[in-house]
C-alpha cells in the first residue's frame, strides 16, 4: 500500500493529504483555542481534521520510508539520500507534532464542550485555558515540522537538478 499506487510512487501522492490536511488542523485548532466564539462553528471541523490529519501526515511517513528504501536499494548517491534522509527526519517529526496537535485539539473540544453544558468553575477554565495552550504548542510545532518537512523534501527533489 505504501510503495506504489496507480503504478507511481505512493509518497509523491499521499504527501498531498498531509499538506492540505496538517495546515488546516493548526489553523483550525488555533482559532478553536483562541476564539471561544468560533467554537461552536468549528467543533466538529476540529474533530475531523484532528483524525484526519494526523492519520495523513502518518501515511505520508510510512510512504516516505518506503521510498526512502527504495531509493537505498537502487544504489542512489549518497549525496542524494543524505538530503533524502534529512528530508525523513523532518517528516517523522512532523507525524509525531501531527499527533500531538490532533490529540490536544480533540481533548480541548471534548472538555470545552462538556464544560459549556456546566456551570463556570475555576477547574473547567483552567483546564481549557492549559488545554488550548498546549494545542498551541503543538500547533506551532507541527507547523515548523511542516515546513521544514516540505522545504527539504523540496531541496532533496529540486535542489539537484
Amino acid at each position: 500500500m505504501f510503495g506504489e499506487m496507480f503504478g507511481l510512487p505512493a509518497h509523491p501522492l499521499l504527501v498531498h493529504f498531509g499538506v492540505v490536511f496538517g495546515p488546516l488542523l493548526i489553523v483550525a485548532s488555533v482559532l478553536y483555542a483562541l476564539v471561544p466564539t468560533l467554537r461552536r462553528h468549528l467543533g466538529w471541523v476540529v474533530l475531523a481534521l484532528g483524525v484526519a490529519a494526523p492519520a495523513a501526515l502518518w501515511f505520508a511517513k510510512l510512504s516516505g520510508e518506503r521510498l526512502f528504501q527504495t531509493l537505498v536499494d537502487k544504489g542512489y548517491p549518497p549525496q542524494i539520500l543524505s538530503q533524502v534522509d534529512l528530508h525523513k527526519d523532518h517528516g517523522d517529526a512532523a507525524a509525531w507534532a501531527g499527533i500531538l496537535l490532533g490529540g490536544f485539539a480533540i481533548a480541548l473540544v471534548l472538555v470545552s464542550t462538556s464544560a459549556a453544558k456546566k456551570p463556570d468553575t475555576s477547574g473547567s477554565k483552567a483546564l481549557i485555558y492549559g488545554l488550548s495552550a498546549l494545542t498551541i504548542a503543538a500547533a506551532v510545532a507541527a507547523g515548523y515540522y511542516i515546513f521544514l518537512t516540505g522545504d527539504s523534501g523540496a531541496q532533496a527533489v529540486w535542489g539537484t537538478i
